[in-house]
C-alpha cells in the first residue's frame, strides 16, 4: 500500500512516515500544497494523509483539485483545526475521514487501513482467498491458520493482490503501489518478490497473466 503524506511540519512528517513504513506502507511526502496537488493528480496512491494548513495551497483546495481531476483515492484529513465549520468544509470538499492533532500514530494507521480496505469494496476486516487470510485492520497474513512472515515489499504486493483477489492486477499498478516515488526499481525485482511469495503461500495461488499482470486466486490453494 502506498500513501501520500502532505504535511509541512518536518518533525511530524518524519514521525508519521517512520510509523507508516514500520507498518509496511510505502510513503511519499510533500511539504506544501502545490507539490501535494501535483503528486496526487499524477501518481497512484492507495490513500492520502492531508494537512489543512499548508504553504502555497491550502489543504481544502488541494482536495478539491484532486476530486476535480477525478482522483478518488481515500483522503484522511490530519489537522489541528477541530472546529465544526472546518470539518464540514473538508467533508464537502471530498474528505473521507478527519483526525485532529494531537493524535496517536496507532489510530492513524488503523484509520488508513480501514479506508483502503473499504475503498476496495471489503466491508469485513478479514479477507480470505483459499487457505490464505488477511486481517486488513491489523495487517497480518495467515496460511492454513499459521502466521506468514513477510518482508515489507512482500507484504505490500500480497496486500495489493489480496484486496483485489481473483482480479488481474497490472504489473505497472503493482509497481506504482509498492515502491516509493524515488525508489530505484530494478526491472526484475517484482518478479523476484513474486517468486518468493509463491514459495511462501503456494506456487499456484499467484497466476501470471502474460503481458498484463498477476492474479491471486483461491483455485490454486491446494498446490
Amino acid at each position: 500500500m502506498r500513501v501520500l503524506l502532505v504535511e509541512d511540519d518536518p518533525v511530524l512528517a518524519r514521525e508519521i512516515a517512520h510509523a507508516l513504513r514500520a507498518e509496511n506502507f510505502a510513503v511519499d511526502h510533500a511539504s506544501n500544497g502545490e507539490d501535494g496537488l501535483h503528486m496526487g493528480e499524477t501518481e497512484a496512491f492507495d490513500a492520502a494523509v492531508l494537512d489543512l494548513g499548508l504553504p502555497k495551497i491550502g489543504g481544502v483546495e488541494v482536495l478539491r483539485g484532486w476530486r476535480a481531476a477525478g482522483r478518488g483515492l481515500p483522503v484522511l484529513i490530519l489537522t489541528a483545526r477541530d472546529g465544526w465549520s472546518e470539518k464540514v468544509q473538508a467533508f464537502k470538499a471530498g474528505a473521507d475521514d478527519y483526525l485532529v492533532k494531537p493524535f496517536r500514530v496507532e489510530e492513524l494507521v488503523m484509520r488508513l487501513r480501514a479506508l483502503v480496505r473499504r475503498s476496495r469494496g471489503h466491508a469485513d476486516a478479514r479477507i480470505s482467498c483459499g487457505p490464505l487470510s488477511f486481517d486488513a485492520q491489523v495487517g497480518t497474513f495467515e496460511r492454513d491458520g499459521l502466521p506468514l512472515r513477510l518482508t515489507a515489499l512482500e507484504w505490500r504486493i500480497l496486500s495489493c493482490l489480496m484486496l483485489r483477489k481473483e482480479i488481474v492486477v497490472p504489473r505497472a499498478d503493482l509497481i506504482e503501489r509498492v515502491y516509493e516515488g524515488d525508489a530505484d526499481v530494478d526491472s526484475n525485482s517484482l518478479e523476484v518478490i513474486i517468486a518468493r511469495l509463491r514459495r511462501k503461500i503456494g506456487r499456484d495461488m499467484i497466476e501470471t497473466s502474460r503481458g498484463l499482470g498477476y492474479r491471486l486466486t483461491a483455485s490454486g490453494g491446494a498446490a
